[in-house]
C-alpha cells in the first residue's frame, strides 16, 4: 500500500489551490456548505474505482503538515484519493490531555453528521471527536478539537478556506451515501519503522506504538481498523476475514523486526521540538513571496517549527578493513643439476629426508691420479 500511496499522491501545492476564498467567490448564491465537489476531484474518483458516495476515512500527519482524504473502492478497499497540505496546527507531537495545552489531538476518533458545523465561524469546520474513550480513559478535558478554515490554530488542524470547502464536501456526500461516521486518524508523524525507531526515547513513545498498530492494520489491508479501548489502552479487534486479519498481523510482525534492527543497528534518537506548532512548506513558500493566507496564529513560532534534538548519537558500525591482496611476482627459473637428496614420500618410508642414490652418471665423478692407483 505505502507504493500505492506514494504513486497516486496528491498534493495541492498550486496557489490558487490553497489560497483563500476570494470573496467574490463567496457571494455566490449556493449556500457554502452545498458547494459541489470540483470536477478534477471527480475525475479522480472514477480514476480511483470510487465515487462521491463511496465511504472515506481521513488521516492527519502534524510533522508534515498534511491531512489525507480516502475513498472505499469497489474492491472494498480504501485508496488516497487526496493530499491536503495544512496551513497551521499548534502544541507539540503528542496527545491532547488537557483543555488550553493548544495540542492538536492525536488517536483514532468517529465523526459523524451532527459534528459537521456549516455556520462555523472559521468558513466551515467539523469536530474530530475529541476526547474519545481512551482520551477520556487517560483524564483528558478540552473540546471543540476543529478542522476548519483560517489559517489559524489552537489546537485545530486550520486549513484554507478552500480546502475546507472541499474536504466539507467530501464529508457531505459520503453522509448522503449512507456512511454513518468516517474515521479521522491522528498521528504525530508517518508511522514508519524508522520514525518509531528514532523517537525511541520520546516519553509518548509507548502511545505512539498504539497508534503505529492500528496504521499498521490500515496499511496492510485497506479496510478501516476497528478499534476499542481495554484498560486505558488502544486495542484492534481482529479482522472477521481471516485472510485480511493475516495480513495485519504479517505487517505488525514485519513492523516490529525492522523497528529492532533499526535499533540494533545504532539509529540516532532524537526528540522533535516546536515553538507552538507548524506548517506545511507550501505555505511558508508561499509567505516568502508574499501571498496573503489570511489570519495566521503566531506566525513567529514557526521558526522554531520541526527542530530535531538528538538524544542519542548515530551508531556508525566499524567495518575492519579487508586484509591486503597479496601481490605475486613470478620468479626467474634457474636450471640446476638433479641432487642427490631426493624426498621421498611418507607413504614409503618412515622418514621424511633420506639419502638416496641418484642415477648412474654417464660418466666417472673422480678421476684417479697415477699416485693414487696403489690404492685400489
Amino acid at each position: 500500500m505505502a507504493r500505492r500511496r506514494m504513486a497516486v499522491r496528491w498534493v495541492m501545492i498550486a496557489a490558487l489551490a490553497v489560497l483563500p476564498a476570494a470573496p467574490a467567490a463567496r457571494a455566490q448564491s449556493t449556500p457554502k456548505h452545498l458547494t459541489p465537489l470540483p470536477a478534477a476531484t471527480l475525475a479522480l474518483m472514477t480514476a480511483r474505482d470510487t465515487n462521491p458516495a463511496a465511504p472515506i476515512l481521513m488521516r492527519a500527519y502534524k510533522k508534515e503538515s498534511e491531512i489525507e482524504v480516502w475513498k472505499r473502492a469497489a474492491d472494498g478497499r480504501f485508496v488516497l484519493l487526496k493530499t491536503f497540505p495544512i496551513c497551521r496546527w499548534s502544541g507539540q507531537l503528542g496527545p491532547k490531555r488537557k483543555a488550553g495545552d493548544r495540542q492538536a489531538p492525536e488517536g483514532f476518533y468517529a465523526v459523524r453528521p451532527q459534528q459537521m458545523n456549516p455556520k462555523s465561524r472559521y468558513y466551515l469546520s467539523f469536530d474530530v471527536g475529541y476526547p474519545n474513550a481512551y482520551d477520556r480513559a487517560q483524564g483528558g478535558t478540552g473540546s471543540a478539537l476543529m478542522v476548519h478554515g483560517t489559517c489559524s490554530s489552537a489546537g485545530c488542524f486550520a486549513m484554507t478556506d478552500r480546502q475546507v470547502g472541499e474536504i466539507f464536501a467530501l464529508a457531505r456526500e459520503a453522509f448522503a451515501g449512507g456512511q454513518a461516521a468516517f474515521q479521522f486518524q491522528a498521528f504525530p508523524f508517518r508511522m514508519t519503522a524508522e520514525n518509531l525507531a528514532r523517537h525511541r526515547q520520546d516519553p509518548h513513545i509507548a502511545f505512539w506504538r498504539q497508534l503505529k498498530e492500528g496504521s499498521d492494520r490500515f496499511e496492510a489491508t485497506g479496510r478501516e481498523p476497528i478499534v476499542t479501548v481495554v484498560a486505558g489502552r488502544y486495542s484492534f479487534v481482529p479482522y472477521p476475514d481471516p485472510a485480511i486479519e493475516a495480513l495485519a498481523l504479517a505487517r505488525r510482525t514485519g513492523e516490529e523486526a525492522r523497528i529492532a534492527a533499526l535499533v540494533g543497528r545504532g539509529i540516532e534518537a532524537v526528540r522533535t521540538t516546536y515553538a507552538d506548532g507548524g506548517q506545511h512548506p507550501v505555505f511558508a513558500a508561499l509567505l516568502r513571496r508574499g501571498a496573503a493566507l489570511g489570519e495566521v496564529s503566531r506566525p513567529e513560532a514557526l521558526a522554531m517549527a520541526g527542530q530535531e534534538v538528538i538524544t542519542i548519537p548515530a551508531r556508525h558500525a566499524v567495518i575492519a578493513a579487508a586484509p591486503p591482496v597479496p601481490i605475486l611476482v613470478a620468479l626467474p627459473v634457474i636450471e640446476t643439476e638433479p641432487s642427490l637428496f631426493v624426498r621421498t614420500p611418507l607413504a614409503e618410508g618412515a622418514t621424511r629426508l633420506s639419502l638416496a642414490a641418484g642415477p648412474a652418471p654417464a660418466a666417472p665423478l673422480f678421476v684417479a691420479a697415477p699416485r693414487f692407483a696403489a690404492l685400489r
